[in-house]
């Protein structure tokens, strides 16, 4: 486990977002984005994407390897003339719904507005300029990378252009899972929170 439920927690509350504390399955999507690669392209599912939520009271919490940026593939081949999107840190409230990836699968499929950075230059280093950024709906989606059980992807290359990408394909069934779940006992929105890992650093001390 490289974070834990109640660091994340404080590290959300710090930040004056909301974290759900209330009802079973009331789920906390929380991305954090590896600060270690200091914005560095690895092409590598270097991030991590975590599940809080209760069941029966009793709090239930999953982490899964995932990447929050995009790969080498798109950066260097860029859709948007604008420049590759990367999801800029934030709480977007009600931004996804369950839904099918691109017609193929049931993803967590965006709904309502994100902000993104937008990166032009097609190096090896993602440029998180605040004023080259772009609000809007783009298809940053939250899905899968291998569609094969058991496997786990370890290159980025074309999974991810903006997208939340999860790596293993069985770490992806139980995400989705779960989300469905939530969706039956809620409603089919589901709030995304993406931070960096250097902001979980400053809780790890709280008492």
């Amino acid at each position: 486990m490289k974070y834990g439920r109640e660091i994340l927690e404080r590290a959300l509350i710090s930040k004056g977002y909301k974290y759900f504390i209330n009802g079973d399955y009331n789920l906390n999507i929380i991305g954090i984005r590896n600060s270690k690669t200091e914005n560095m392209v690895t092409n590598r599912f270097d991030d991590t994407i975590t599940l809080s939520y209760k069941i029966n009271g009793e709090w239930q919490y999953h982490e899964f390897d995932c990447t929050t940026d995009p790969g080498t593939h798109w950066v260097e081949n860029v859709m948007n003339d604008k420049g590759v999107a990367i999801l800029k840190p934030g709480q977007y409230p009600k931004s996804y719904r369950i839904g099918k990836h691109q017609g193929k699968y049931e993803a967590l499929c965006q709904q309502n507005p994100v902000t993104v950075y937008r990166d032009n230059n097609r190096d090896d280093i993602y440029n998180l300029n605040t004023e080259k950024t772009d609000t809007g709906l783009f298809g940053i989606n939250i899905h899968r990378a291998t569609k094969k059980a058991g496997n786990k992807s370890t290159n980025i290359d074309k999974w991810s252009a903006g997208c939340q990408v999860i790596a293993s394909n069985d770490d992806w069934t139980k995400f989705i899972k779960i989300c469905k779940k939530a969706k039956d006992t809620w409603s089919n929105n589901f709030t995304y929170t993406l931070i960096t890992s250097n902001e979980t650093d400053k809780t790890k001390t709280w008492i």
